[in-house]
């Protein structure tokens, strides 16, 4: 009983939180346009969004170890993609436009909310709708906008990292951005339950993740790569290592732990 009070408690702040993030979205964001400068509105936008999300992540109770430096402004972030939740997890801590397949632009609530919030949307193997979307990334890196991609172009149950689609990575390369990987590790019962995989529906997932008493991730922001003379494929080939081999390490302690367990219980 106690844990479904609970639950039906964190519905209720997610059905406030969203109808909050569609008064912001539909009234605040366009008089922010109104009564301001092009650059102050987008910094008061950006300060709302990032707000916005760190009340998402205190309501879904989300416990994130953090390591490694933010990045300056105008940057790409790049990372695995394990669930809905990355987005959370990373945009809380730095204002940024997130790059997402266009299937998440038709959800209720949720695809006007991140349509008004500067989300690009890309149809994967649409070249021309690829191009256009390489064009809007040159455009934010050039306003030092940063932005958020997960180049594997679908989500993975967190224990491999697919090969990255590396037509990404060529905005910042002509802008000279920094490209900084970024690592997601679940851990916990979350580990299981994060994943955001195959015919998942939002709603029913949304409501798993409630269920849970704290949803346990380490993020880990990696070195920025030189990308000095090099291409797009080479570029996308070291980010993928990068981020690959410090989920190995992950997953490594984690079996460790769990051989150490056996035998306690031996």
């Amino acid at each position: 009983m106690k844990s479904k009070l609970r639950l039906y408690y964190k519905l209720f702040l997610i059905v406030i939180l969203f109808i909050n993030g569609l008064i912001i979205a539909t009234g605040v964001f366009p008089t922010l346009g109104l009564l301001y400068s092009a650059g102050n509105a987008k910094t008061k936008r950006d300060a709302l969004k990032t707000r916005w999300l760190q009340w998402f992540s205190a309501i879904v109770n989300l416990h994130i170890i953090k390591d490694g430096e933010l990045p300056e402004q105008g940057a790409i972030l790049v990372s695995n993609h394990i669930s809905w939740l990355d987005i959370i997890v990373i945009g809380q801590y730095l204002p940024a436009c997130f790059v997402a397949k266009s299937d998440i632009s038709s959800w209720p609530v949720i695809g006007y909310l991140a349509r008004q919030a500067g989300t690009i949307f890309i149809r994967r193997g649409d070249k021309q709708h690829i191009r256009i979307t390489a064009e809007k990334m040159v455009w934010l890196l050039k306003q030092s906008s940063n932005i958020i991609a997960f180049p594997e172009g679908t989500t993975t149950k967190g224990d491999e990292v697919l090969q990255f689609h590396a037509s990404l990575f060529q905005p910042a390369l002509l802008t000279r951005s920094a490209i900084q990987p970024v690592a997601l590790q679940y851990q916990g019962a979350a580990k299981e339950h994060a994943p955001f995989v195959g015919d998942d529906d939002f709603v029913p997932h949304l409501i798993k993740m409630l269920t849970l008493d704290k949803i346990e991730v380490r993020l880990s922001f990696l070195p920025i790569i030189n990308n000095s003379g090099k291409n797009r494929h080479a570029v996308s080939l070291e980010t993928r290592d990068m981020i690959w081999e410090k989920i190995s390490e992950g997953l490594q302690a984690d079996n460790s732990d769990q051989q150490r367990l056996k035998l306690s219980q031996g």
